[in-house]
């Protein structure tokens, strides 16, 4: 396998695949870009055609070779991002490993299955009677014809075997067709008297399906595809093949919950949408999003009412860095409904009328409420603060304490101390504890030591009090981050002892606040202590500090 990765690297230029992605611009005998996998206002996505690499000196710091572009970019797996780009580069795989072509085999066998499986409910949609009333049905809720054929809709009939029989007369195995999720293990279709619904992978491919009944005297309104080798439920977004380019055009990513809601948002012109299949937003699907933008705009049924899946999903995107707004609609109207009813402008409107999160969850609190009767006080603050103490910004979270205490015409400070009392769930707060992006300190530090690579001699510019600082120059460091990133410092077009001195005089200004914020806790501690001797010693301290950075 090495030597078909070689001969493809060999064939492509990173900077030509990277660059069908996302807009390179020449960066000295570089490239660089906006990172395609975190928001970002200056450019910090590098591609060095000399080393064949990319990497992102920014808020995410991942880098890698073209296969790790393509598997992040596209959100596949190793084997996906060989396939595809062997096909880009004309190499014929042929892998010695056994495992592998298992799998590929097992997956192409699977994919094939799938496929025919949507021609075969595709035909029940259009020639049996059913099949008709069902598209009368998808019809009458707004779907065009073309928009039918386009997402690959068709009706699964009500008879125990009518696929099995068809996919065995095709020359299909049993245990593939259940291993495909298309039957139960008794061998009956796991789909009867349903709209099927194609899931498809980033390249359009069918790998699962969503059965939804028609008729209101079925049980479960939805059925989906069981976890196969090709489909997983926490992964699977519908409409992604469609969606992806368009998100990433927007910047923005609309996710609704129904597959008729996703379809007639596309057939709106608004086709930055994805549904989620069946189950509530979990880290696989924000991870999926996340490479095409950090906006999240929801269209979900919301409630305050526990700590529900929805309010779990709406916390971790927030700590994974994305903006997180929600669609105001009749609770008794679905996308769907409003586009049927009220038109395309109108779907329109809503989204652009999205509200921030917290601004959300405040309306919707105090919402059929009596802000004077004390007993819905304490529901609403009961409500509010767990979602408050959440906000990391402290201004931002000072700003709806006060509004709060305002709207309910009591003290901020009693807001505070009801905040005190609130305990965040253990979910909650490993939710919290997330790992945020790099602080400028280490950005900084990162700059100091590519930058003494290339200049080792600049290291003695620093003063005796400095060099105590920058402890961090005296660890041997062979990072190929730090390497790589001194190579492309050195390639631009900048003065290093002037950008020395820049940083060296920043990151002393972060050392000294972090020592100085040190020092005014030990003096409470003292205080507390009652040992005045040293709150004396540490205020003289305090004040030598200062001062130094007066005369500066």
């Amino acid at each position: 396998m090495n030597s078909e990765i070689e001969q493809i690297k060999s064939r492509l230029n990173i900077v030509d695949v990277v660059g069908e992605y996302i807009k390179l611009e020449k960066a000295g005998i570089n490239y660089r870009a906006l990172c395609p996998f975190h928001n970002e206002k200056t450019p910090s996505f590098f591609v060095s055609p000399s080393r064949q690499m990319w990497h992102c000196f920014g808020g995410c710091n991942e880098g890698g070779d073209i296969f790790k572009f393509v598997m992040k970019i596209e959100g596949i797996e190793f084997i996906d991002a060989l396939k595809l780009l062997a096909k880009k580069a004309g190499v014929q795989l042929k892998t010695s490993s056994k495992k592998y072509e298992e799998i590929k085999t097992q997956r192409e066998k699977l994919l094939d299955i799938c496929k025919k499986a949507t021609i075969f409910f595709s035909t029940q949609l259009n020639k049996s009677k059913t099949g008709l009333e069902a598209k009368d049905y998808l019809m009458k809720r707004g779907l065009k014809e073309e928009t039918i054929k386009e997402w690959k809709i068709g009706y699964a009939p009500s008879t125990w075997d009518s696929l099995c029989n068809y996919l065995i007369g095709l020359g299909y195995e049993r245990k593939d067709i259940i291993d495909a999720g298309l039957a139960s293990e008794k061998f009956f279709d796991r789909f009867r008297s349903r709209i099927i619904f194609p899931i498809c992978d980033f390249n359009g491919q069918p790998v699962g399906f969503t059965g939804r009944v028609f008729n209101s005297d079925d049980e479960a309104k939805y059925l989906n595809t069981p976890n196969t080798l090709l489909y997983d439920k926490s992964q699977a977004l519908y409409g992604l093949d469609k969606a992806k380019v368009e998100i990433r055009k927007n910047d923005s990513c609309v996710l609704v919950e129904g597959n008729v809601d996703c379809i007639m948002s596309h057939q709106s012109g608004i086709k930055n949408c994805l549904a989620v299949s069946g189950t509530a937003l979990t880290p696989a699907h924000l991870g999926i999003i996340k490479r095409f933008s950090n906006n999240l705009i929801l269209s979900f049924d919301m409630d305050l009412a526990g700590n529900n899946a929805t309010k779990k999903g709406i916390d971790m995107a927030l700590k994974n860095g994305f903006n997180v707004k929600v669609i105001s609609m009749n609770s008794e109207k679905d996308p769907a409904d409003i586009i049927l009813s009220s038109g395309e402008d109108e779907w329109e409107k809503i989204i652009k009328e999205a509200k921030p999160i917290n601004q959300f969850y405040f309306d919707l609190s105090f919402k059929d409420r009596d802000v004077k009767s004390v007993e819905d006080q304490k529901r609403i603050v009961s409500e509010l603060l767990p979602i408050f103490k959440k906000i990391d910004n402290t201004i931002e979270q000072t700003y709806w304490i006060q509004k709060l205490a305002e709207k309910l015409s009591i003290r901020e400070d009693d807001i505070r101390q009801e905040m005190k009392k609130v305990n965040l769930s253990k979910q909650e707060v490993e939710v919290q504890k997330e790992k945020a992006g790099k602080s400028r300190k280490e950005l900084l530090e990162e700059t100091i030591l590519s930058m003494a690579l290339i200049e080792p001699s600049i290291v003695e510019t620093l003063t005796e009090e400095q060099k105590k600082l920058f402890t961090f120059l005296e660890k041997e460091n062979n990072d190929s981050y730090i390497i790589m990133k001194s190579e492309l410092l050195k390639e631009e077009d900048i003065d290093i002892n002037e950008e020395w001195h820049k940083c060296v005089y920043e990151i002393e200004k972060i050392y000294k606040e972090e020592k100085r914020k040190k020092i005014m806790a030990d003096i409470k501690e003292k205080e507390k202590e009652g040992s005045f001797e040293e709150v004396k010693k540490l205020l003289l301290e305090f004040n030598k500090l200062t001062k130094k950075d007066d005369k500066k």
